[in-house]
């Protein structure tokens, strides 16, 4: 183990990404600060769609009774092309999201946040950056107004799609941006419309969502016209479009916040720059469209703080951090494809197009394709992440489905609960009659400080290596657990005399 690093992590912007990474850090003992320009914490819904993988990282950080509390379960996701049904994508236990909105989010991060230790800086706004493989020197502007430069082992930017952090970094946001302005509106609603679903209406006249919020309201999402200008936007016409867009027989009523935006489709060159991170919209936006832009950001803090702590104390070496811009540009470019269908299949206007997306959408339910694939993939439950410093390629091959597969979550939910954040864990299996091999001992010692070995018993050997986020970064099948050895001594730090580890791997097979 190197020496750990005194210095703090500046995580900047206080929503739910920078709010996630200052909580997972420091629940794992690393100081962090974490700073954001507003005033306090903003009042708009923004956000509202949470899926059962970012549900997981939430009760990890202790919020499982906030989530019972202020969370909706959604019971299905119901499509109509005009008012006729389409599709019905009705969700599991494993895959159900809850309907939670952005402040109730960030209030359950604060919690967590100051169960830790932390807090947020108020009034404290980033205006310089610079770094070297040193550390990152950072100016900030606190609320009386003065400028301080200070030094931090890292910097998070989770401040956003206009992030301070990426534009100091010099680096494109590459993207476009869609013609029409969304509108999105909070209101109560007169009429008959079934609770515990969210309904899509995609009707000649455009889009129409309806999305059921835990007071009683529902929020309203649909698609104005290019050129509309926000003031635009009166209770007149926001229930103009219900009336044309939606089933009809709807009333709104105090409508409590309404706003109008552009959907871009645009990601950052990379996602690292030295020891600076974007993670977020900072990093990528997209449309709306499935409900996945905070699941992204959060799941994208997730990933980076657990290996950012592993540096920081000195259990791993900086080559870990190599890892998290190509995990979650992968993610992040899965959801942007995704997104982007779905966007323009909402927006067809060719009667032939609108005839080929209703008939393929009920043969996909009908024939459980949304069962199978896209409801565990919208619920974050089947993403994955190529091979690189934290994975090891997956040799398993096409034809064969181990139950453990490199790169993909442990499927074991129960399991995942009962894993430790702070470190990588082996699943051992040894057979029932067989002794503990010298190797396992051999391991242990060697990489006491960067993993713990779980032990039982079985038919065969086998050893799974499961990183803190709970994926799996490495599988062996053979006792001497050469494929486990040389993947660890990749990741391990140097000792503190500058020194590796000499643990030999003779006789090791790949």
């Amino acid at each position: 183990m190197s020496k750990p690093d005194s210095r703090p992590v500046l995580v900047v912007g206080a929503g739910p990404v920078g709010l996630t990474a200052a909580a997972e850090l420091a629940r794992r003992g690393i100081p962090v600060r974490l700073v954001d320009k507003a005033a306090e914490p903003s009042p708009l819904t923004k956000a509202l769609m949470v899926w059962p993988r970012t549900l997981e990282v939430f009760r990890g950080l202790g919020a499982a009774a906030y989530i019972d509390k202020h969370g909706l379960p959604v019971h299905s996701f119901r499509y109509n092309s005009g008012t006729e049904p389409i599709c019905d994508i009705v969700f599991g236990d494993r895959t159900r999201p809850m309907v939670i909105v952005q402040p109730d989010v960030e209030e359950l991060l604060r919690e967590a946040l100051h169960g830790a230790g932390g807090k947020v800086e108020w009034r404290t706004e980033l205006t310089r950056l610079s770094q070297d493989s040193d550390g990152v020197l950072a100016t900030l502007r606190g609320p009386d107004g003065e400028e301080h430069t200070e030094e931090f082992a890292y910097v998070v930017g989770g401040d956003g799609a206009s992030s301070t952090v990426r534009k100091s970094l010099g680096l494109e946001f590459k993207g476009a941006t869609y013609p029409n302005l969304f509108i999105l509106a909070d209101t109560a609603i007169d009429g008959d419309l079934q609770r515990d679903s969210v309904h899509y209406y995609c009707t000649e006249n455009g889009i129409m969502v309806l999305v059921p919020l835990y007071n009683g309201r529902f929020r309203v999402f649909t698609a104005g016209p290019p050129g509309m200008k926000p003031e635009d936007l009166t209770h007149e016409v926001l229930q103009d479009f219900v009336d044309k867009r939606g089933p009809g027989g709807l009333k709104l009523y105090d409508v409590s916040w309404q706003t109008t935006f552009s959907i871009h489709a645009r990601h950052a060159e990379r996602f690292r720059a030295g020891r600076v991170f974007l993670a977020g919209d900072a990093a990528h936006i997209h449309s709306p469209a499935g409900g996945q832009g905070l699941n992204t950001g959060v799941t994208d803090a997730h990933n980076l703080a657990w290996k950012l702590a592993l540096v920081h104390r000195g259990a791993a070496a900086p080559a870990l951090l190599d890892s998290y811009g190509s995990e979650r540009a992968a993610v992040a470019q899965a959801v942007v494809r995704q997104a982007e269908v779905q966007t323009k299949a909402w927006m067809l206007d060719k009667r032939w197009q609108i005839l080929l997306r209703d008939v393929s959408a009920r043969l996909a339910e009908r024939t459980g394709v949304f069962d199978r694939y896209y409801s565990p993939w919208l619920a974050g439950l089947t993403n994955h992440y190529p091979a690189g410093p934290a994975v090891e390629e997956d040799r398993s091959g096409r034809l064969r489905r181990p139950r453990h597969r490199n790169g993909h979550l442990v499927a074991d939910a129960a399991l995942r609960e009962s894993l430790p954040i702070d470190r990588y864990t082996l699943l051992v299996t040894l057979p029932r009659s067989g002794a503990q091999p010298s190797e396992l001992t051999e391991l242990q010692a060697a990489y006491g400080d960067l993993v713990t070995v779980r032990q039982s018993r079985g038919p065969r050997f086998s050893a799974v290596l499961v990183r803190p986020d709970h994926y799996v970064a490495a599988q062996d099948s053979a006792p001497d657990l050469g494929r486990i050895h040389r993947h660890l001594a990749g990741l391990a730090a140097p000792a503190a005399d500058g020194t590796r580890k000499n643990l030999s791997t003779e006789g090791h097979t790949a």
